[in-house]
């Protein structure tokens, strides 16, 4: 089976839903917890902490599963661009890569060293408590999260100023294609 010049220049679909669920997940989790502390404390608010604990879980488990995947079977293109761009791209990628499994791993550490209700289901015990460890913990996670916010807005406005600037496709091997 020949594949056409235009799907050899697209990722692969596994790719492309890897890409657009991590950024999904990513915004979805920063709204959610900069809006936790608006529901009202009790029930709400531990329903609200929990699925922002269950859904970091699945982003971390997300992002080591692309990671996996981009160093096994998917689809590698060709760099765009010249001189230093190729070399940016690759650091900003391996960046967020980087970021949210920090920002993942430092969640972890505040369940840690803080005992948490799970969905009023059970207590999420806590290994040793210390409220000034979770406090800086906690910071360190929002800067971390709010930084990789930051930088997938940046990363949003290069591929349109590849895609409406440049016009060299860069975006269009990361839409998915229909049909």
């Amino acid at each position: 089976m020949t594949s056409s010049p235009a799907a050899a220049n697209h990722y692969d679909s596994r790719t492309i839903w890897f890409h657009w669920l991590t950024a999904i997940l990513v915004v979805g989790q920063w709204i959610g917890a900069k809006t936790i502390d608006m529901w009202p404390r009790g029930s709400l608010q531990v329903d609200a902490i929990s699925m922002h604990i269950t859904v970091g879980i699945v982003l971390g488990a997300l992002v080591l599963a692309r990671i996996w995947w981009r160093a096994t079977d998917g689809r590698r293109l060709p760099e765009v661009g010249t001189g230093i761009l190729p070399l940016l791209a690759k650091a900003m990628h391996w960046g967020f890569y980087l970021l949210i499994v920090a920002v993942v791993a430092l969640g972890l550490t505040m369940l840690s060293v803080h005992s948490m209700s799970f969905f009023n289901l059970f207590m999420l015990p806590a290994l040793t408590s210390n409220r000034a460890l979770f406090r800086s913990v906690h910071s360190v996670h929002d800067l971390l999260a709010t930084t990789i916010l930051i930088a997938a807005g940046l990363h949003a406005v290069v591929a349109l100023v590849h895609q409406y600037v440049w016009r060299n496709g860069v975006l269009a091997r990361m839409i998915p294609r229909l049909g």
